[in-house]
């Protein structure tokens, strides 16, 4: 066991250094006195004895250092020794030191911050087992993708042909928008209640932590009838709605009114769908007649998550259903619809959590991240240049004394090292803090409800860029420095030798690439602020000043059997009218730009003519409003009217569409009007709904896009026998209100009000229409704000870099000034001698600069909105923000250089 030995003594040297020398003293001593006691046994003196022993042990010195390298840690120890030497160096020299660690916290922080984003977003991992197996299916066709589903029959089909899928699993995404009710002893919990199927979790890999799962069917995917009503709940719900109640199985439950029995728990972190703001339960589906026909309205759709076989591509699969699908289309009677699903997309379930365009802006605003932390390492590099080189007398006295290259290089990079991790540590909090300021911009983006801290893959990620970075500025400068020559370094009568010409244009290299760099962000940076002032002068079509809205979740299971308008809807709306300060007060399914609860309408249209084909084809807005809405917002009609009092229950149902809806519906883009007076829709039997009314257009979905056919009903038209009352009213509402007061002082009211009318309307969320705006920006609004920080950053770094090198330059040419100077120069030339120096850097790094600009502005096209990626506008208009700031910092070192004392200058060695 000599190998334990051993480690347990370099455990001991490093933790007890001073008891392993004491131990190592005495055994020196030992061996010594006990050869002294020989010799003095042998017949010699005790002083010729001792000298005997001390010559035939040696070096006693020598001993010491061979035992302390073959049991201590040497390289550790080195290491640290070159730790506290750079500390020491740093301390005295706080300027330098403040400003790397600043620079390289600005870049490092940037990309810290993009890099939690990017890892919430992109990179979190799945509570699945094997989720890279894990495949979406959609059906697609004609039209594209068919994000709502596919029915029962068609994935039947799959799972029975397929040879390349291990298993299928289908949830339902109908309830996936309608907000359920968990009734406890303290009230009533909002949680999503997706629909799964009997094999769904075993597709996913994942068993129940207590109970059981659904039980199987006799149809395939099926759940048996004993589990009609029976209920999952997630590890968060068993936690916080009953106390993590080890007896919860087989309990009743109430959920928006319906009794459930609880049959399982999930494990602690398992969700599905992935994503979620709220906490989930999950029931069974039920098929029922809707699924055993391929109908053309009617049929039940659901969403399809396959695993693959293993050693299965994603092609193979996508290829073997496809061949599958075919076969499945020509089973539908309708041409249409056999146009529309007559091949399959298959997507990673990963990817499908991430819509293309927030995938390509998360990496645009990464990259930009990493291009700033670039431009910090350059800009650091750069200053390591210039220390090395006023160090090269140290530097060769060291050389002298028997300091090797590698310990030379060695030790400056230990300073690198330490310039970087306090820059990481500080960029650390600039990037939590970031993150902060931009949570509600990241939230509504990305749809990340987590908070947004570095996790440990970030703080590891980070920990390995702050040694990149000390390698990257330090790793040159260090190995410039140790391959200097010593004799010239020590000859010279003054602390600093002066660098070599190719060293100055190294530097001026290096500023040119990060004035190159700065222009790039800088671009990006006015072609995002043209695209948000351009979208800010876009007519919306409505007023958005003094507008309050509450987003409210519907309890509807309280008014089973009732009427809805009538008991809830018409009098919450009267009380709010009656609110000190309100001017007018309106219900709505959704406000116009909101994100809440989209509906969308389609038309059944059977025939086959152009009209039929036409409708058939058209996808339209859907929004119940109670006839204040224009009041509130203010639009206006191009014919027509909009809805008024005398639109009730008992009257002739009436509808009101949009300009682009009529033209759609019509086919013809004339005068608005001619669509007044067609029947639209039915409301039920004998019930058909008349058009009075088309609205100007107006921007419903984004600012950025335009303006989508919508239909409008009159809220209070709306009975339970209509087709669509279930849908249109027992979900969600919007509560718009318009105001002569502040936010601030009018919310607690209107949130009172809502508590009054039922406790579950307690956690609405308001905000005001002008932030519903601001958030319909979207990726626009939040990378123009970020790359407004990358793009300062950048230039500053910029601006530092190119003074920082002049500065240099002047301190180094104070001689070759005085010279000048002494022959006859006059200050102003001496002046434009440097400032001609910085304008060949900016002219050089401008040109590259708008290079790169012109292939890095391709990467924001899908961000821009009025403008073109290639603005000649834009670019010249960043490259003279540049240029002048450029100047503006060269200007300070020129006039140092003017100011040069003559008789100063030529006294300098």
């Amino acid at each position: 066991m000599r190998w334990l030995a051993q480690v347990r003594m370099k455990i001991e040297m490093l933790f007890g250094r001073g008891k392993a020398a004491a131990r190592l003293d005495d055994e020196l001593q030992f061996h010594i006195e006990r050869q002294t006691a020989e010799n003095v046994a042998a017949g010699m003196s005790a002083e010729e004895a001792r000298y005997a022993a001390l010559r035939a042990f040696g070096n006693v010195a020598l001993v010491k250092d061979v035992t302390h390298e073959t049991w201590a840690w040497v390289w550790l120890e080195r290491f640290v020794r070159d730790l506290r030497y750079a500390l020491r160096q740093l301390r005295k020299s706080p300027g330098y030191t403040c400003t790397v660690i600043g620079m390289l916290a600005l870049g490092l922080g940037a990309t810290a911050a993009m890099y939690t984003v990017v890892d919430r977003v992109l990179l979190r991992p799945l509570p699945y087992d094997h989720p890279q197996q894990l495949v979406k299916i959609a059906e697609s066709g004609k039209k594209g993708t068919v994000s709502w589903g596919a029915p029962y029959l068609d994935l039947r089909e799959w799972a029975e042909r397929s040879r390349t899928l291990k298993q299928i699993g289908f949830f339902s995404t109908a309830n996936l928008s309608r907000v359920s009710f968990l009734e406890d002893n303290a009230g009533a919990a909002q949680v999503d209640s997706p629909q799964v199927s009997s094999n769904l979790f075993a597709t996913l890999g994942v068993q129940t932590a207590l109970g059981r799962g659904f039980k199987a069917g006799t149809d395939w995917g099926s759940v048996s009838a004993e589990d009609a009503h029976s209920l999952i709940l997630s590890d968060t719900v068993w936690r916080t709605a009953y106390g993590s109640d080890s007896k919860i199985l087989g309990r009743t439950v109430k959920m928006s009114g319906d009794s459930f029995i609880v049959v399982g728990v999930m494990p602690r972190g398992f969700t599905f769908p992935f994503g979620g703001a709220r906490p989930v339960v999950w029931r069974p589906i039920i098929l029922g007649d809707a699924d055993k026909v391929r109908a053309a309205h009617g049929m039940a759709s659901y969403q399809a998550v396959a695993r693959l076989r293993p050693g299965i591509s994603l092609n193979a699969a996508q290829a073997e259903l496809r061949g599958i699908q075919a076969g499945v289309a020509a089973e539908y009677i309708e041409p249409f619809q056999r146009e529309q699903v007559n091949s399959i997309e298959l997507q990673t379930y990963g990817d499908s959590l991430v819509k293309d365009n927030v995938r390509k802006s998360l990496l645009a605003l990464f990259g930009a991240s990493g291009v700033l932390w670039l431009i910090a390492c350059l800009n650091v590099t750069s200053l390591m240049l210039a220390r090395s080189s006023a160090r090269q007398r140290e530097i060769a006295v060291r050389g002298a004394l028997g300091a090797s290259r590698w310990q030379i290089v060695q030790q400056l990079l230990a300073e690198g090292l330490v310039l970087s991790v306090l820059g990481s540590l500080l960029g650390l909090a600039l990037g939590t803090l970031t993150l902060q300021l931009f949570a509600h911009a990241l939230t509504t983006q990305f749809s990340v409800h987590q908070r947004m801290t570095p996790s440990v893959s970030v703080i590891a990620a980070l920990a390995g860029l702050t040694v990149l970075s000390a390698l990257f500025s330090s790793l040159l400068p260090a190995v410039g420095a140790a391959r200097a020559s010593i004799e010239p370094a020590l000859r010279t009568g003054s602390p600093q030798s002066g660098a070599g010409r190719g060293q100055h244009r190294l530097r001026a290299v290096l500023v040119i690439t990060e004035i190159a760099m700065s222009l790039t962000l800088l671009a990006g940076c006015g072609l995002l602020l043209r695209s948000i002032y351009a979208l800010k002068h876009v007519p919306l079509g409505f007023r958005t000043d003094h507008v309050i809205v509450a987003n409210m979740t519907i309890p509807a299971y309280k008014f089973a059997g009732r009427n809805m308008t009538t008991e809830f809807y018409e009098p919450l709306l009267e009380r709010v009218q009656h609110v000190p300060g309100v001017q007018s007060a309106s219900l709505m399914t959704e406000v116009p730009l909101g994100k809440t609860f989209q509906m969308i309408f389609t038309f059944a249209a059977d025939g086959n003519s152009a009209a039929d084909v036409r409708r058939r084809e058209l996808q339209s807005q859907f929004r119940v409003v109670s006839p204040e809405m224009q009041k509130v917002f203010g639009f206006t009609m191009l014919k027509g009217r909009f809805f008024n009092q005398g639109d009730t229950p008992g009257s002739q149902p009436v509808v009101v569409v949009n300009r682009a809806f009529e033209k759609a519906w019509t086919g013809q883009d004339d005068d608005a009007g001619k669509i007044l007076g067609t029947t639209l829709m039915s409301y039920g039997k004998d019930r058909k709904a008349m058009v009075v009314g088309v609205l100007d257009d107006e921007r419903q979905v984004s600012v950025a896009e335009q303006s989508k056919p919508e239909v409008e009903v009159c809220l209070p038209q709306i009975t339970p026998d209509t087709m669509f009352y279930k849908g249109a009213e027992g979900m969600a509402m919007d509560l718009a209100v318009r105001t002569e007061r502040s936010p601030s002082s009018i919310m607690p009211e209107l949130r009172q009000l809502l508590r009054n009318a039922s406790p579950e309307l307690a956690n609405s969320n308001f905000t005001t229409m002008d932030q519903i705006v601001e958030d319909s920006y979207g990726s626009q609004q939040l990378a123009t704000r970020l790359l407004e920080i990358f793009g300062g950053c950048a230039l500053l770094l910029c601006v530092s870099g190119i003074y920082g090198l002049l500065a240099y330059l002047v301190n180094q040419r104070t001689r070759e000034l005085g010279l000048r100077m002494a022959l006859g120069a006059q200050r102003g030339q001496v002046m434009g001698l440097v400032l001609r120096q910085a304008g060949w850097m900016l002219l050089a790094g401008s040109a590259l600069g708008l290079v790169l600009a012109y292939f890095s502005s391709l990467l924001l096209s899908m961000f821009l909105y009025g403008v073109k990626p290639h603005d000649p506008w834009t670019m010249a208009a960043v490259t003279v923000v540049l240029l002048a700031c450029g100047l503006a910092s060269a200007w300070l070192p020129a006039r140092r250089a003017a100011a040069v004392d003559l008789m100063q200058a030529l006294r300098t060695e």
